[in-house]
This record gives structure tokens, sequence and C-alpha cells, in this order.
């Protein structure tokens, strides 16, 4: 137990200040009144003293570079994890404490549990289910890899088949592409910050078109970094699509569900992220034979249609055209001009016709035959003999001139002797 917290320790000042002694006292203090915890973590380190009944660990955060150490007893120690290695992961009971003299906190535990592969598993399922929830597997949210990316970010371990294969493979379908590897451990208690860090660092860089976390096949212990709740939550934050190439196909860790793109193993990453030079020239080669195809069809079709045309007599003889057009003009105008004099004919007839009946139907006509009118001083025309009387004027129209006479007697009974 800590020792109490002096009562009558005054507040430090610049001119009263506390010695070293009540600050561990009242550090201690405030760390003894967390009491009792149950603390999840991996084991990083495990020091078995010999002749000591004591049992020294150094317990690491999955998701964060911090650790503690932990005191317990070996009974502690032989009753919960008889077999534990470094790298499980285990929930114990432990008490802080304060070490004035050495000045550290460590964790002193009671009880010790070594999570079993069916726990881990359990837990796995229930982050999957808790993270789907909040839409970070959505496949609306993960975005297309670009098609030829200039520069790829590789996070994977230093010197392994899963930095070969994909550094290989992708090479040899695209020679011309760059790579910015960062080396991390893929497994461990370290392995989740340093990637989390590599994938910062990448995310920030923006010469990085995608970036890929691969590595091969291992246990579900092994593969457990990629799972990791931080990790995931890291993927889905970042702004560079990012791959996801861990283990086998048989494996699934989280880290598949968050990735914008799935791989396999690391040699399918190879395939998924670059073209394939041969197969896009041999497409190339395709599609330009095509269009020269289609281009010498288009070509040929125009030259038959430029045949047909040269072939009509428009373009064949274009002097016909106008040779039928001045035909049809001569012919045209000549029917007007006989359809013009055959008018003017009839019509010449029919004045002809109509002259000849007014000649005849004209009192100057009656005149040449002998006949004259006879009028009055006022114009009127006598008709009969009754109509004037003795030595009124009268005027005498002949064919050619008239006369002026006076009537001398008139004999009405004439005209009924007529």
């Amino acid at each position: 137990m800590s020792e109490p917290e002096p009562t009558a320790t005054p507040k430090s000042t610049a001119d009263e200040p506390w010695p070293v002694r009540v600050v561990s006292q009242k550090v201690g203090a405030w760390i003894a009144k967390l009491g009792w915890v149950w603390v999840d973590g991996q084991v990083a380190q495990i020091s078995r003293r010999p002749g000591s009944s004591v049992v020294f660990l150094t317990l690491r955060d999955p998701s964060a570079d911090l650790s503690l150490t932990v005191t317990a007893h070996r009974d502690v120690l032989d009753a919960g994890a008889p077999e534990l290695a470094e790298g499980a992961r285990v929930t114990l009971h432990a008490k802080p404490e304060f070490y004035p003299a050495r000045g550290t906190l460590s964790l002193r535990a009671d009880e010790i549990r070594q999570v079993g592969l069916g726990e881990l598993l359990a837990r796995l399922e229930r982050l999957k289910k808790h993270l789907a929830a909040e839409g970070l597997f959505a496949r609306e949210r993960k975005r297309r890899l670009p098609f030829l990316p200039q520069r790829i970010g590789l996070i994977t371990g230093r010197a392994s088949a899963a930095e070969r294969d994909v550094l290989m493979n992708t090479r040899r379908r695209w020679p011309a592409v760059d790579f910015r590897v960062i080396n991390v451990p893929v497994q461990g208690p370290t392995a989740v910050p340093q990637i989390i860090d590599a994938l910062k660092v990448l995310d920030n860089d923006e010469t990085i078109d995608v970036i890929v976390i691969a590595r091969g096949g291992g246990s579900v212990e092994d593969l457990l970094p990629f799972s990791d709740e931080a990790l995931c939550r890291a993927v889905f934050g970042a702004r560079t699509p990012v791959v996801s190439a861990i283990g086998h196909e048989t494996d699934a860790p989280l880290l598949d569900y968050v990735a914008d793109l799935r791989a396999s193993t690391p040699t399918d990453a190879a395939k998924r992220i670059v073209p394939d030079l041969a197969e896009e020239r041999q497409l190339i080669d395709i599609a330009r034979r095509r269009i020269e195809r289609s281009v010498l069809t288009l070509i040929e079709r125009e030259e038959h249609r430029l045949a047909s045309w040269r072939s009509r007599p428009s373009l064949a003889r274009p002097e016909l055209l106008v040779d039928q057009r001045a035909a049809e003009v001569t012919g045209l105008r000549e029917r007007a001009v006989r359809s013009l004099e055959h008018r003017l004919r009839r019509a010449d007839d029919d004045l002809r016709h109509t002259l000849a009946r007014l000649r005849a139907l004209s009192p100057a006509a009656t005149l040449q035959r002998g006949y004259a009118i006879v009028q009055r001083a006022d114009g009127h025309v006598v008709r009969a003999a009754g109509e004037v009387h003795s030595d009124d004027p009268i005027r005498v129209r002949l064919a050619e001139g008239e006369l002026r006479a006076t009537v001398t007697d008139t004999d009405p009974s004439a005209e009924e002797k007529t």
C-alpha cells in the first residue's frame, strides 16, 4: 500500500517546493485510487528469473505503441497461462502500483488468462458486426483503383515473400511502375502501430496513387494485427485507395472488408493494381486491326459510291443534261410559237367573220346598194312620211356625201302600198 498523503503538506510554490518524496507519495496515492482492473493486451516479453518466484511481463497495447510492466507470482502464471509465450493475447486482473524508489509504474496481477483461439474468433466476429453496422464495409464507399497508377505504396515485411511477389509480378506486368516500399513488422505487438504509421506516411504522399498492405500466410494469431480495430479505422479514413493482400485465399482478416479492394494473395494484388503490358499491347493490336478494317471498309464503300455517282449521266456526260433541257426549251418555244400563230390565225378569222357580219349589218353597206338615210334637222331619222311635213328641212345621207332638201309634199299612203 502507498503511504497516505500528508494532510499538513502545504501547496508547492517556487519559494517552498515539494520534496521528491512528497511528489512520489502523492503520485502513488492517486494511482492507488484506480484499484483493481481487468486489462487486455499482448505479451511482448516474458522474464522468468531463476530462483525468483516473481515473473515479469511486458504487456503491450495491440493498437498503439504503449506498454506496461506486469509482475505476477509464478503460481499465478502457471495456474492461468502455463504455456504463455511472447505474442499471446492475455486478459489479466491487476492493480497499478507506483514504485517511489525508481519512479516507475507497473501492474501487479493476481489472475492471468490467456485468450484462446475460440475467444479470439468470437471477439473478431463481434468486432466485425460492430464495424459493419458503422458502415466501414459498405460497398458504395469503396473507391475505384486507377487504371495505371504512376506510383504504388507498399507496406509489408522486410525481405518477405509477399514483398517479392508484389514487386516481381507487378514489374513483370508493367515494367515502368514505381514503388515506395515501407517495411514494418507484420505480426507481434509492434505490428499495428507501425503499419498505421506507414499508412499515414503513404497517404500523405501526393505521388502515391494506391497503397498495398501485403503479408504472406500464417496462423490466425499471426494475422491478428490485420483485424485490429485501429488499423481498420485508419484504412477507412485514408484518402488513397487501399488494397488488402493478406495471407492466402482462405484467410479473411477484417482488413479485407474495409479495404477498397481485396486481393486473395500478394500475387493476386499485383494482377489487380496494374494492367498486363503484353495483354494491353495485344488489345491495342486488335483495336488497331479493327480500326484499319473499319477504315478500309469505309473507303471501299465511299469509292463504290463515288463510282456510282460518276457513272450517272449527269456526271459522266454533264452536257447531256444541258442538251436535254435545251431541246425541251426549243420544243416548248416551238409549241409556244405554233400555239400563238394558231391563236392569231383563229383570232384573224374570227375578226374577219365579225367584220363581214358588221359590214353586212352596217348602214353603210346598205347605202352602197343605193339606199339613203333621211334625217330631220334635229338628227331624228325619218322612218315614215308622217314624221315630216311640207317645207321641213331634211338631210339625205348617201353612200358618198349627203343632200339637204326641203319637203314639198308627203304621201303616207305610199308606205301602205309598199
